[in-house]
């Protein structure tokens, strides 16, 4: 660390007028206050699930995923960046180690960086029921909004009731967003070798090359909470 000389402090104020003067700033007018959150981390956060709206990713591998998706945006209109391509990442753990709260504080990062961002994000039980074949709906309109998205969350992969049919939707889904290099959020509570037999081969391999594995490890949270509360109560009673 470099140190400074010091100066006393009439002929600094004095050095820094001058400089504030030199570059046409008034050094009378007061500081501005801190700016409110970006409108669009608020817009973010009302698409986010209410107990996830202050979720905040500070896993190091999600944090590194987040500059490295954010250097990688191509300038937008007024400069912001927007997400290009990237890698994606799959987020694995057992029930309640915070995988959802990493991956929707994943996109608060994003959003709080700058980066315009386009987004949505499912369970894989409810992408499933979405697109399941009705009368009236268009599912694979549906389905092909969800592979071209630039981002896209997909929380509890494998834990749906398995099918031919949920198999190729997967295929279909992940192919499409493995060619074009979108990244992708995945969480799930099952080792590798679980998930490729509820997923199938094909969209496990693909998995495998497109995702860096994070693994969350620890107690399930929601029953520490749970736990910590009961204690609270017992004391106050």
């Amino acid at each position: 660390m470099r140190d400074h000389d010091a100066q006393r402090v009439g002929g600094l104020a004095r050095r820094l007028t001058s400089i504030l003067v030199a570059r046409g700033q008034d050094p009378s007018t007061p500081p501005s206050e801190v700016s409110e959150p970006l409108p669009a981390l608020r817009a973010a956060e009302a698409r986010i699930p209410a107990r996830y709206r202050s979720a905040f990713a500070d896993h190091p591998a999600i944090s590194a995923w987040v500059r490295e998706i954010a250097e990688a945006g191509r300038p937008g209109p007024g400069g912001a960046p927007g997400i290009a391509q990237g890698r994606s990442l799959l987020i694995v753990g057992t029930t309640g180690t915070g995988k959802t709260h990493q991956a929707y504080g994943a996109v608060r990062s994003l959003v709080s960086a700058g980066v315009r961002l386009r987004w949505k994000a499912t369970t894989a039980a409810d992408l499933y029921a979405e697109l399941r074949p009705r009368p009236g709906h268009d599912g694979e309109r549906e389905l092909l909004d969800l592979a071209r998205c630039p981002l896209l969350i997909v929380d509890d992969l494998g834990a749906a009731r398995n099918s031919e049919w949920t198999e190729e939707i997967t295929m279909r889904l992940i192919n499409r967003r493995y060619n074009e290099m979108l990244p992708t959020l995945l969480t799930t509570n099952l080792g590798m070798a679980d998930l490729r037999e509820h997923i199938g081969d094909r969209v496990a391999s693909r998995l495998t090359e497109m995702t860096d594995k994070v693994i969350l490890d620890g107690p399930d949270r929601r029953r520490a909470l749970a736990a910590e509360r009961q204690r609270l109560a017992a004391i106050h009673a």
